[in-house]
C-alpha cells in the first residue's frame, strides 16, 4: 500500500506543480507585465493565453484532484492516517482553488477570449484583469499548499 500511496502522491504533486507554476508565473511575471501595456495588447495577449490555458490545463488539473482523492482514500484504507489527512488537506486546497477559478477567473477568461477573437477591447478590460489579478496570489498559495501536502504525504508514507 505504501507504493500505491507514493505513486498517487507523486502524480498529484506533479500535476499540481503544473498549475502552481502557471499561477506563480501569472502572479510574479505576467501581472506586472500586463499592467504596463495598453488595453488592446492586454486583451489580445491575455485572451489568447486564456484560450490555450482553458484548453490545455484541465488535464493536469483533473488528474491532480483525482490523484489527491485517491491518495487520501488509499492512505486511510492502509491505516496511514497522517498520509490520508495530508492528502485530504491537499485535496481541500485544490477544491477551494477550483471553486475560485470557476467562479471568478474562468468567467473573466471567457470574456477576454471572446474579445480577443473578435478583435475588440471591452470598456472594462482593465477592471476585468484587475479582478482576475485580485485572486492570483491566493490561487498560487492554494496550489503551493497542496503541493507541499503531497510532498509531505510522500515523506510520511515511507515511515
Amino acid at each position: 500500500m505504501v507504493i500505491a500511496i507514493d505513486i498517487l502522491a507523486i502524480v498529484a504533486a506533479l500535476c499540481t506543480a503544473v498549475i502552481f507554476g502557471t499561477d506563480v508565473l501569472g502572479a510574479v511575471v505576467m501581472r506586472p507585465t500586463f499592467a504596463e501595456v495598453d488595453d488592446r495588447t492586454l486583451v489580445r495577449v491575455i485572451g489568447r493565453s486564456h484560450k490555450y490555458g482553458n484548453a490545455r490545463m484541465p488535464l493536469p488539473g483533473i488528474l491532480s484532484v483525482v490523484a489527491a482523492a485517491a491518495t487520501a482514500v488509499v492512505g486511510f484504507i492502509a491505516g496511514n492516517v497522517v498520509a490520508g489527512v495530508l492528502a485530504a488537506i491537499g485535496l481541500a486546497c485544490l477544491l477551494v482553488w477550483l471553486l475560485l477559478f470557476n467562479r471568478i477567473s474562468l468567467p473573466i477568461n471567457n470574456v477576454l477570449i471572446a474579445a480577443a477573437e473578435a478583435d475588440q477591447v471591452p470598456e472594462n478590460a482593465r477592471a476585468l484583469q484587475e479582478k482576475w489579478d485580485s485572486i492570483i496570489n491566493l490561487r498560487a498559495t492554494l496550489q503551493g499548499l497542496a503541493l507541499l501536502s503531497f510532498c509531505l504525504t510522500l515523506a510520511v508514507a515511507a515511515h
